[in-house]
């Protein structure tokens, strides 16, 4: 079967400083030093058919949470030319506030989530300081909406939305966190999202801190690399590397880079 190569391009739109201890679980870093966190969307474009992965959030957030916000991801898809009446679909990787703002500017969007994350995001647990922290009631809120408007479209484990477009249910970060599997023409791609937030937490083994399941993130580490193509064709979801390791959208532009294309060497 021949499978349609799409594009995918990873779009930041805000960033915030930390530090490397504060990006793994193990004991810290004796030579710890600046370990910045970008915030993006992905967009898997094929002709016309558009999908997002993720929503972001609003500068009302970056601002609540201390965040610096560089542009409205959704506008910002414009510079692809991408209008958001364009969007037909949002894979939601999970439910936490900087990936599932948002959504009421795609208010005929359908959405794509693990069944098993949304329970999670509306039953007993969120009535935990901690465990509640990086969810947003509002954006809760909105997904349950689409709900009642039918038009979120539930997963139960790994799936197939189309040809060369899979859904790999990982877990461990949330409940129901899931990664994106997507044909390009450098081979199968994997948007890691919160499955490993920097390249060093899947190359090392070391788990970002908020996780719900320590082992299920180990084990999704290894379920990435299952169904990449090579080590080289996973992207995880926070690291600024990977705006220097893939080529810019634009000349001099690298807000947007292009996932389809060879890393630069």
């Amino acid at each position: 079967m021949n499978l349609p190569n799409y594009e995918v391009y990873a779009l930041r739109y805000a960033t915030v400083a930390r530090r490397r201890s504060q990006n793994f679980i193990t004991p810290p870093d004796p030579h710890d030093g600046p370990m910045p966190m970008d915030y993006f969307v992905w967009i898997i474009r094929n002709g016309d058919r558009v999908w997002l992965v993720d929503t972001g959030f609003n500068e009302a957030a970056a601002q609540a949470r201390g965040r610096e916000f560089l542009r409205c991801p959704i506008d910002a898809l414009r510079a692809l030319g991408i209008r958001a009446a364009d969007v037909s679909d949002v894979i939601v990787t999970h439910l936490h506030y900087d990936h599932a703002g948002n959504i009421r500017k795609l208010p005929h969007a359908q959405l794509h989530l693990q069944e098993s994350e949304l329970h999670y995001a509306c039953g007993c647990n969120m009535r935990f300081d901690l465990l509640r922290h990086a969810y947003a009631v509002e954006d809760v809120v909105d997904v349950v909406r689409g709900v009642y408007d039918k038009r979120v479209s539930f997963y139960h484990g790994h799936d197939e939305l189309a040809p060369g477009l899979q859904l790999l249910h990982i877990g461990g970060h949330t409940q129901g966190l899931q990664s994106v599997r997507v044909h390009t023409a450098r081979g199968w791609i994997v948007l890691a999202s919160d499955a490993s937030h920097y390249y060093d937490n899947m190359g090392q083994d070391a788990p970002f801190p908020i996780v719900l399941n320590v082992a299920d993130m180990l084990a999704g580490f290894e379920i990435l690399q299952k169904f990449a193509e090579s080590p080289e064709h996973i992207v995880p979801g926070h690291d600024p590397l990977v705006r220097s390791r893939y080529p810019a959208f634009a000349d001099g532009n690298v807000e947007i880079v292009s996932l389809h294309m060879d890393p630069r060497s």
